[in-house]
């Protein structure tokens, strides 16, 4: 077989393969979005929500600090 021949068997090979896949995933789509009609998957389902506990203070506290400027301050005088 010359080279031209096994390039136009590759085309066609890969041509039919790129089909087959485009033809097998339209038809899932279309299957899946049927499906999801027939379960009732119109309505949008919301979500409700909890109330969070919130911690009274999100910073830094006092003691941490007193002790990291006493650190530092420590640091300094050495």
């Amino acid at each position: 077989m010359d080279i031209g021949a096994l390039l136009l068997e590759a085309a066609s090979l890969m041509l039919t393969g790129m089909v087959g896949v485009f033809a097998f995933l339209s038809i899932l789509i279309f299957a899946v979005s049927k499906l999801s009609l027939i379960a009732g998957g119109d309505e949008p389902v919301k979500p409700q929500r909890q109330p969070t506990k919130r911690p009274a203070s999100t910073g830094v506290s006092n003691a941490h600090i007193a002790a990291i400027s006493a650190a530092i301050a420590q640091y300094r005088s050495k």
